[in-house]
C-alpha cells in the first residue's frame, strides 16, 4: 500500500489513498473460487507453513515426534491430522481386555490384527449365549422335573420351596459366561489410515485410561474388572499420531506418565481416582506406541515438564509456525486456494467471486499487522468465510461478494473489539474522554486489547516533591503486571517505561526525576499490554514538569529507545481505528509503522496521520506552549545534545586500522 505525505493539512501529515483494489487484484481470470481445484491430502492443502510441512513430513517417514509452538489458528491441528495420513503404512491393531482368571483385578491384555476384534468378541458372545441357552434349558427341565414330583406326591409346598432353592443355587453358583466374553478397548476395522486422537485438554482419565467404579462389588452382580476397563487417549492413538495442543496445562503428573508411555510404548490402565474402587484394578500394560504431536503458545515452553521436552528434542524436531507470509503473488493464489478450500469443507456456502476474494486478501493483509504481509492465523480467517457465506446464502446469492465479506466484518467481531467500543462509548458519555482542547499532563494514548482491537488509553501524569529520601514511581488503573523475567514482580508497564525514558526527560526538562514522586494513572484501561505508551507516558511526564498543555485532539502510540528514537510497535492499524470511533482528528505513530496501516475505508477521512522518528517530533505536535519560539529552540538544543553513545563504524574501523 502506498502511502504519500502530504504537505496539508498539517506538516508531515499523511493521508490513505483509496487503494483498496491495488491490494487485493490477484493476475489471472478467476471468476469465482469454484474454479480452484482443491487438493485431496490435506498436507497439500496447508498455506504459508512451508518449513513446517517439510518437517512434518520428514518427521512423519522416521516416526518422530514433534513440538510446534505459534498463535492459535496457525495450523498446528491441521498439520497434524495431516501427518496421521502420511504416516507409514503398518497393520493397524486392536486392543481387547480378558477376565483373568488367576486374578481378577488384573485383567489380560492381547493385540490382534485390526478388524480381527470385532469378529473375536462376537464369537465368544455367540459361545456364551448357547451356553447360556443350553444352561437354562437345563434348570428348565430341573424344575419342571421337580414341580411334577411334587404333583405326583401331593407336596405342592415342599415342590414350590425346592424349586425356588434349586433356581437360586444355580442362579449364584454357575459361572456367568457373559463375564468371560472379552472387552474390545481399541478397535480398528475402519480405518485406512493411521488413527488421529486429539487429546487437547484431557484429564488424566481420558489421556492414560481409566477404570470405572462398580457400586456393586458383590452378590453376584459384580461387574467384571476387565469390561469395566476404559482407554486413554495415548491407546486409541496406537499406531497413530497423539496431539495435544496447550501442553503445558496438562498437571505434571500426567506430563511424567506421557513420558513413560512415550519411552516404553506401552501403559497399563489402572484407575485414576483413589477412592474408586476402579483404583483395586491394574491392567497388564496397554499398547501404546504412537507419535505425540505437541502444541502451544511460546509460554507452553516454560510450563512442560523438562525431560517430556528434551525427548522431543533428543528423538523429534521442533517447529516455530509463521504468523504472516509475504504479500506476493504466489501467495495471494494460495490464498484463493484456502478460500475454496474452507467452501469446500463448509459445504453450505456459496462459493466468492472476485470482488469477495480481493476484499479478503486485503483483510488478511489488514490482520496481518506488518508491512507486505498476509496473516496466517487462518482460523479467524476461515471464520469470516463462513460468517460471509452465511450472509450470501440468507440473501439467496449464487456467490458470496465482497458486501457480504464488508458486512461480516462488522458482524463478526471478536468480543475484546466489542467490549472495546462499549468502554469508548463509556468513556465519552462520561467525559473522561478528551477529544478537543488542552491539559497539562493528560495524553490520549493508545493500545490494543486481544488480537484485533484497539482502544483509545486516557494517561494522566502528576509530579510532585519526593516525600522521602528518593523519589517514588506509582502507577494505577494498569491492567497487569509485566511478566519479563528482569522485572520486579511489583513492576508494572508504567513504572519499567518512566525509568526507560528518565534519562531523556532529564535531557529535555532538566530534572532529575529521582528527586520527584511521579504518579501515573491509566483511566478505564482494559487488558493493555506492552511498551507502545512510551511515548505518551514521556510526553505527560515531561507536560506535568513543564506545565505545558497537551492537546487532546492528537492520540499517540510508539516506543521510545533511551537516544530518543520513536520505535515501531504492533496493531497500529487497530489503534487508528480506534481512535477514529472515539472522535480523535491525528494520531501519533512511529515512521516505522508506516507501511503496517491499512484502516477500513469508512476511517480514512475523519483521522490525519502524522509519522514520528524522535521524541522531538512528538513533542513538536502534541505540545502546546505559551512561549512557542522558546519551546522550539528547547527543542532544537534538546536535538543537538543527542549526540551517539556508541562511536561511528567509521571511526571504530579507523581506530583499528
Amino acid at each position: 500500500m502506498e502511502i504519500s505525505e502530504q504537505s496539508s493539512p498539517q506538516e508531515g501529515a499523511v493521508q490513505i489513498p483509496d487503494d483498496a483494489p491495488e491490494l487485493a487484484h490477484t493476475e489471472g481470470v478467476i471468476a469465482t473460487s469454484s474454479q480452484i481445484v482443491v487438493p485431496e491430502k490435506l498436507i497439500d492443502q496447508v498455506i504459508g507453513q512451508e518449513n513446517a510441512v517439510e518437517v512434518i513430513k520428514k518427521a512423519a517417514i522416521q516416526r518422530r515426534h514433534v513440538m510446534m509452538i505459534g498463535s492459535p489458528g496457525t495450523g498446528k491441528s491441521m498439520l497434524a491430522k495431516a501427518m496421521a495420513e502420511i504416516l507409514p503404512k503398518e497393520e493397524l491393531q486392536d486392543i481387547l481386555a480378558y477376565p483373568n482368571s488367576d486374578d481378577s483385578n488384573n485383567p489380560v491384555i492381547r493385540t490382534v490384527i485390526g478388524g480381527r476384534g470385532k469378529q473375536i468378541v462376537a464369537a465368544h458372545k455367540a459361545e456364551a449365549k448357547k451356553k447360556i441357552q443350553f444352561r437354562n434349558t437345563l434348570l428348565m427341565l430341573l424344575l419342571i422335573g421337580i414341580v411334577g414330583y411334587a404333583f405326583i406326591t401331593y407336596q405342592w409346598l415342599m415342590g414350590i420351596i425346592a424349586a425356588a432353592f434349586v433356581f437360586m443355587a444355580l442362579r449364584y453358583t454357575t459361572p456367568r459366561e457373559e463375564a468371560m466374553v472379552p472387552k474390545l478397548l481399541v478397535s480398528n476395522d475402519t480405518k485406512n489410515t493411521a488413527p488421529f486422537i486429539d487429546g487437547t485438554g484431557s484429564h488424566a482419565g481420558a489421556l492414560l485410561g481409566d477404570v470405572r467404579h462398580d457400586p456393586f462389588q458383590s452378590g453376584g452382580l459384580e461387574t467384571p474388572a476387565h469390561d469395566r476397563v476404559e482407554v486413554g487417549a495415548i491407546h486409541r492413538a496406537h499406531g497413530g499420531v497423539l496431539f495435544i495442543d496447550e501442553i503445558n496445562t496438562l498437571d505434571p503428573h500426567s506430563q511424567q506418565n506421557l513420558l513413560t508411555a512415550l519411552q516404553e510404548g506401552e501403559f497399563p490402565i489402572t484407575g485414576q481416582s483413589e477412592r474408586s474402587s476402579g483404583a483395586m484394578v491394574r491392567t497388564e500394560p496397554v499398547p501404546c506406541r504412537f507419535v505425540m504431536v505437541a502444541a502451544g503458545n511460546l509460554d507452553a515452553i516454560k510450563g512442560m515438564h523438562p525431560a517430556l521436552r528434551s525427548r522431543i528434542r533428543g528423538y523429534g524436531y521442533e517447529v516455530y509456525m509463521a504468523e504472516s507470509m509475504e504479500d506476493n503473488e504466489e501467495n495471494r493464489q494460495k490464498y484463493i486456494r484456502f478460500i475454496a478450500q474452507e467452501v469446500k469443507n463448509d459445504a453450505k456456502i456459496p462459493h466468492f467471486d472476485q470482488s469477495a476474494i480481493d476484499e479478503i486478501i486485503r483483510e488478511a493483509k489488514r490482520r496481518s499487522n506488518r508491512k507486505g504481509h498476509l496473516t496466517l492465523k487462518l482460523r479467524d480467517m476461515g471464520g469470516l468465510i463462513r460468517v460471509a457465506g452465511d450472509i450470501a446464502r440468507q440473501e439467496n446469492a449464487p456467490l458470496t461478494t465482497s458486501v457480504h465479506v464488508i458486512t461480516a466484518k462488522k458482524t463478526a467481531r471478536s468480543i475484546e473489539d466489542q467490549v472495546s467500543d462499549e468502554i469508548t462509548q463509556h468513556l465519552r458519555e462520561y467525559e473522561m474522554t478528551i477529544v478537543d482542547g488542552t491539559r497539562v499532563g493528560r495524553v490520549n494514548g493508545l493500545a490494543v486489547t486481544g488480537n484485533d482491537a484497539g482502544s483509545v488509553l486516557p494517561i494522566m501524569a502528576e509530579v510532585t516533591p519526593a516525600q522521602g529520601e528518593s523519589g517514588q514511581i506509582i502507577a494505577t488503573g494498569v491492567s497487569g503486571k509485566r511478566q519479563e523475567p528482569w522485572l520486579k514482580d511489583e513492576e508494572s508497564i508504567a513504572q519499567q517505561s518512566i525509568k526507560n525514558v528518565s534519562a531523556l526527560i532529564k535531557k529535555f526538562t532538566g530534572k532529575d526525576i529521582k528527586n520527584m514522586d511521579v504518579h501515573i494513572q491509566f483511566i478505564g484501561t482494559y487488558g493493555a499490554e506492552g511498551d507502545s505508551a512510551s511515548i505518551s507516558i514521556a510526553t505527560a511526564v515531561i507536560s506535568a514538569i513543564e506545565g505545558i498543555p497537551i492537546r487532546q485532539d492528537i492520540a499517540m502510540t510508539g516506543s521510545l529507545s533511551v537516544r530518543g528514537d520513536v520505535l515501531p510497535v504492533g496493531g497500529v492499524t487497530y489503534k487508528i481505528e480506534a481512535a477514529a470511533k472515539a472522535g480523535i482528528k491525528t494520531v501519533l505513530i512511529p515512521r516505522m509503522n508506516l507501511g503496517d496501516v491499512l484502516i477500513e475505508e469508512r476511517y480514512k477521512s475523519l483521522v490525519t496521520i502524522l509519522p514520528m522518528d524522535t521524541i522531538d517530533d512528538v513533542l513538536k505536535f502534541a505540545l502546546v506552549p505559551e512561549n512557542a519560539a522558546g519551546f522550539l529552540s528547547k527543542l532544537k538544543k534538546m536535538a543537538m545534545r543527542s549526540t551517539p553513545i556508541i562511536p561511528e563504524l567509521s571511526t571504530i574501523n579507523q581506530t583499528m586500522a
